[in-house]
């Protein structure tokens, strides 16, 4: 069973046996694992013409062509398992076995000397292109002219088609590329945790997302970060701590950016070198193969391909924010570099999940107002439009199918609207969304301080008094807010009376609204203990976030089923972070 989509409300579904991996095919041994390997990135598109053949390319400097650099990750020291996801595992066909198999260890804590053949003992590191909000910049590459921004700690390591679906398997914190900027390419035991919870998660709710696949630390490597000392209130990190060095590997059809689609489509307007528009080409075809090919008929003219293209991904786009506000997801630097050319969601470092309910909710530290919790959608709009100017120049010379293509990036705004509407039908259990009554649950959420999943899943209860609805606030109301909460609460009730059987609804919003969420000072916990070796915590949340709609043991719900305590409001490192990964 898994979760799918029906009218942006996620459901279980029973695959297909074929889908499923039989006990004949599970893949128990790392020869077996090895012989899956398929680069088509490597295949088909262009290496850095001025990058070492052997991988050996560490050091930071501008790469001006090619659409990928092949680069060997840096081991951890002596890597000790952490944790791996089974349900992943058992998607790909592996066995749980796999995981503590000594050479699959090696590979995905970054020792590529131990890949055979036809797996390749070199990986690959991607550049591209920084814009925030629609606007370019290069100033954050340290030559000035964004030909050294890109992938600085993250290295593809392997690509293979496992149960007919194409998967790249990439190290974040696998040491230093020719994007890393002066860093080191490490990433931090802390961070690590979060973004193979996190994942894991997302994946759980029904939301697209990069999957988790392993997550090994070092033993004898730390790195020092900045970051909050114990109670501490500053919004910026107020000491060095050392961590222990990590790596997570995280799974996806590919890595391809928005970003990246911009780095071509920059170098082709500026005339960088004579193949640019050739190679925007290519990159924008690799996408389309890699993935919308089970979407895009490959026999249409490459035009009508963009055509296609363009629709499929503002529909994509567009229900994954939907989605990421229907669970409380805030991606707080969402940034065309974070935003996944394949509308799923990427990256995991400055993200955070609204609990105490506030439109401006924003938990990096860094992000500002602009990729706060409700303009995500405007922000996706900024990300796919520099989508649709990267790939405009394909179609410059068809004024027709340029005509329709423009025509679809103008009805982004309508399309997101449209889904984020269906989305907070869904969430009230209505069949329509009703603007009047949505302003005034929002008014209602924000002076009452609301926890916003807790909410909406006492709400999946349809209860006929506020009383019921208390459990989920923070402040004690007053009898006037009392009574607007109630007279609310019986004009909602008449509309969802209206719309069928209440039973039946209560389930649907139960399946739409999640029981449990991702509270970020649970998960504080979980990461100090492993950093002192101890994973049962981290175990625990994986098995809490695998079914996070279902009801859990009392045990579960005592512990996670509750609101903010007090102690940790406005505290450094859990109310709020920095990007320090």
């Amino acid at each position: 069973m898994v979760l799918a989509f029906a009218n942006n409300l996620p459901v279980l579904v029973t695959m297909p046996h074929s889908s499923k991996p039989s006990a004949e095919s599970c893949i128990t041994n790392f020869d077996a694992f090895a012989r899956l390997a398929d680069y088509s990135l490597m295949d088909t598109l262009n290496a850095d013409p001025d990058a070492t053949g052997d991988g050996h390319d560490h050091r930071a400097r501008q790469v001006f062509s090619g659409h990928f650099v092949p680069v060997t990750p840096t081991p951890l020291p002596d890597p000790e398992y952490v944790t791996h996801s089974s349900t992943f595992f058992r998607e790909l066909g592996l066995s749980d076995e796999l995981a503590l198999d000594e050479k699959f260890r090696q590979v995905f804590s970054g020792n590529l000397s131990a890949a055979q053949e036809p797996m390749r003992q070199v990986g690959w590191a991607t550049g591209y292109a920084l814009s925030i909000y629609g606007t370019e910049y290069t100033q954050q590459c340290p030559f000035g002219t964004g030909n050294a921004y890109g992938d600085g700690r993250a290295i593809s390591v392997f690509e293979g088609v496992f149960n007919g679906q194409r998967r790249e398997m990439q190290l974040k914190g696998g040491g230093r590329t020719p994007y890393c900027r002066g860093g080191d390419g490490r990433a931090v035991l802390r961070s690590s945790v979060r973004e193979f919870l996190a994942q894991d998660y997302m994946h759980a709710l029904g939301v697209p997302t990069s999957r988790s696949l392993t997550l090994y630390v070092s033993k004898s490597e730390t790195v020092a970060r900045p970051w909050y000392s114990q109670d501490s209130h500053y919004t910026d990190p107020d000491i060095m701590v050392d961590n222990p060095a990590a790596i997570a590997t995280r799974v996806a059809p590919s890595f391809l950016r928005v970003g990246q689609l911009e780095l071509f489509a920059r170098r082709a307007r500026s005339h960088a070198h004579p193949r640019t528009l050739e190679e925007l080409r290519m990159i924008v075809s690799h996408l389309i193969e890699r993935e919308y090919k089970s979407e895009i008929n490959q026999y249409l003219a490459f035009t009508e391909q963009l055509i296609e293209l363009a629709k499929l991904f503002c529909q994509r786009l567009t229900s994954l924010v939907a989605n990421w506000l229907r669970v409380g997801y805030c991606q707080g630097n969402f940034n065309s570099d974070n935003c996944a050319a394949g509308g799923f969601t990427l990256d995991y470092g400055p993200f955070g999940f609204c609990e105490i309910f506030d439109p401006a909710f924003q938990p990096w530290t860094g992000g500002g107002q602009h990729f706060s919790f409700f303009n995500q959608p405007t922000a996706a709009e900024a990300n796919y439009h520099m989508f649709w100017k990267a790939v405009r120049p394909l179609l410059a010379e068809d004024t027709e199918a340029l005509e329709h293509f423009d025509q679809i990036r103008h009805d982004f705004a309508e399309v997101m609207q449209e889904q984020m509407q269906k989305m907070w039908a869904a969430k009230l259990g209505l069949t329509e969304f009703h603007p009047v009554l949505f302003k005034q649950l929002m008014q209602l959420m924000i002076d009452s301080e609301v926890d916003y999943p807790l909410f909406f899943r006492e709400l999946s209860h349809i209860p006929d008094d506020v009383s019921a609805l208390k459990k989920s606030f923070y402040v004690k109301t007053s009898p006037q807010l009392d009574g607007q909460w109630q007279s609310w609460l019986n004009s909602w009730r008449e509309l969802v009376m209206n719309d069928g059987d209440l039973a039946e609804i209560s389930k649907k919003m139960k399946q739409t609204n999640p029981k449990y969420t991702w509270r970020e000072w649970l998960v504080v916990p979980a990461y100090q203990q492993a950093m002192q070796g101890d994973y049962t915590l981290v175990k625990e949340l994986q098995a809490v976030f695998s079914h996070p709609y279902a009801e859990q043991s009392q045990a579960v719900e005592d512990k996670y089923y509750r609101l903010k305590p007090k102690a940790f409001f406005n505290a450094g490192g859990v109310s709020h972070y920095s990007c320090s990964s």
